[in-house]
């Protein structure tokens, strides 16, 4: 799994304090990457997250409906929490917006030096 470049999108012209927002969880954001940007079947796609076919289908499903529910109302999209497996640490620059994946915490971003960076994924602690 890898982490998004982003943290979410929004309506163009709404400013994010006047907008509600929809969660679309990393396991979710993977399921739509796989399958409609990576063009995989949902079988092979299943295999990649290392989940049955029926749990893959569930979480594209949950996916699918999430990003129309923001499109058709006007919401934000989220992508952030969920239950999913990394050892890795995944960190984004709030300067740069440089995505890193590292086997250990960092304090500085590799692209532009800054020290401001934010933990993505929650379930490994950062020291």
């Amino acid at each position: 799994m890898m982490p998004p470049r982003m943290e979410g999108f929004k309506p163009f012209g709404i400013p994010m304090k006047n907008l509600e927002t929809v969660v679309l969880l990393f396991e979710e954001f993977e399921a739509v990457r796989l399958t409609d940007y990576e063009h995989l079947t949902q079988a092979q796609a299943a295999r990649k997250m290392n989940v049955s076919r029926p749990t893959f289908t569930r979480i594209y499903e949950q996916a699918r409906r999430n990003i129309a529910k923001a499109f058709v109302e006007g919401k934000a999209i989220l992508i952030q929490g969920g239950h999913y497996i990394t050892d890795d640490y995944w960190f984004r620059c709030n300067d740069c917006n440089e995505v890193m994946i590292t086997m250990k915490p960092v304090k500085y971003c590799r692209k532009c030096d800054s020290e401001n960076i934010i933990q993505l994924n929650t379930n490994i602690p950062y020291v």
